[in-house]
């Protein structure tokens, strides 16, 4: 086991394989991130950092953000929804949520800022180059259709 994990952190050194650069809406205009994608032969190996992320100080007021791959392949917006251009999750199987290629893992926000890495074998990283990665403004709850109720889009980022 010491061996994969070695090898999976030396992936991190190297380019990745694709990047979204994540920035916050007007009313979330401190965010800003990366998400870098590395293809493996167990999968694609996900590495997110996140800063500028809302948080209350206290002990109890630990944010919790939704992250998505979307379909959409810009990050336009409209009146009714600052992402539009984002459109729905990313699920080319039609698989129900929260079984869409495109669900990721939630960030935990950390005083403003969040970092995950994790390892998903839903997608290549060449069937999502072009589309776009969304950070929502509260948990998915892995049950409600289509999308998990996670709230508001709080940043965009399309995947290149």
């Amino acid at each position: 086991m010491i061996g994969k994990e070695r090898h999976f952190v030396s992936i991190l050194s190297r380019l990745p394989h694709a990047v979204a650069i994540v920035k916050g809406s007007e009313d979330y205009e401190n965010v800003i991130g990366i998400v870098k994608f590395y293809q493996t032969d167990r999968g694609v190996l996900v590495a997110a950092e996140v800063t500028g992320l809302p948080y209350l100080p206290g002990s109890c007021e630990h944010f919790v953000f939704g992250f998505h791959i979307h379909e959409g392949t810009d990050c336009s917006g409209n009146e009714g929804d600052v992402f539009a251009g984002s459109m729905m999750h990313y699920n080319p199987n039609k698989c129900p949520h929260p079984r869409h290629a495109g669900d990721l893992p939630p960030l935990l926000g950390n005083r403003g800022y969040a970092f995950t890495i994790f390892l998903t074998n839903r997608f290549v990283v060449d069937e999502v180059i072009g589309r776009t990665v969304i950070i929502h403004a509260s948990p998915d709850d892995f049950k409600t259709q289509p999308s998990g109720n996670s709230g508001e889009k709080i940043a965009c980022g399309v995947i290149r």
